[in-house]
């Protein structure tokens, strides 16, 4: 019996080398990237997300709690704004600052997630004229330690968190199309 437990005890070790091995090849950084085609100009949607306090009508993020708290600090909108929140294990909690920002073209923020895993990336919104309408990009970036390379191998992080972006861009293009801002 002994022989038996040790020899399943080897195989788990030598599993968990390979995994960690094979996550340590990985990257160490992660893209991810949707966009949309919105027939809206680009100031238009430019002012959906230079302004967090508008990000409750399309983000994804927003409705996962219904006792999600929010702060706004900073500027009211651009450069300088501040948006922070605390929820439950949906959303858990972090802040975002708006770092630059062109207006009707681009938008860099720093996205900083507290709980449930400390991570600090990088967002950004283009906005290019295509063909009469405005494509809308969506991208996150940022480190990927071993932790996150060892998760990638049994969570695809790009359609998890692709999914989100897809939902948040059609909710946007929805609401502009149709005139339902705030």
């Amino acid at each position: 019996m002994l022989r038996i437990l040790l020899i399943a005890a080897a195989v788990l070790a030598a599993i968990v080398v390979v995994l960690l091995v094979y996550a340590a090849t990985k990257p160490g950084t992660f893209r991810v990237e949707r966009s949309i085609l919105i027939d809206a100009p680009p100031g238009d949607i430019y002012a959906e997300i230079e302004d967090f306090r508008r990000w409750r009508a399309w983000s994804p993020y927003e409705d996962r709690d219904p006792n999600l708290e929010r702060s706004y600090s900073g500027a009211e909108k651009g450069v300088g704004a501040q948006y922070a929140w605390q929820g439950d294990s949906n959303v858990g909690s972090g802040r975002m600052e708006i770092r630059d920002a062109v207006p009707a073209s681009e938008i860099v923020i720093a996205l900083d997630f507290l709980e449930p895993m400390e991570a600090h990336n990088m967002a950004f919104f283009t906005m290019t004229p295509e063909a009469g309408a405005t494509r809308l990009a969506w991208v996150m970036e940022g480190p990927s330690n071993l932790m996150f390379n060892v998760m990638g191998i049994f969570v695809d992080m790009d359609a998890m968190i692709g999914t989100d972006f897809e939902a948040g861009l059609a909710k946007m293009k929805s609401n502009l199309e149709e005139g339902e801002q705030p």
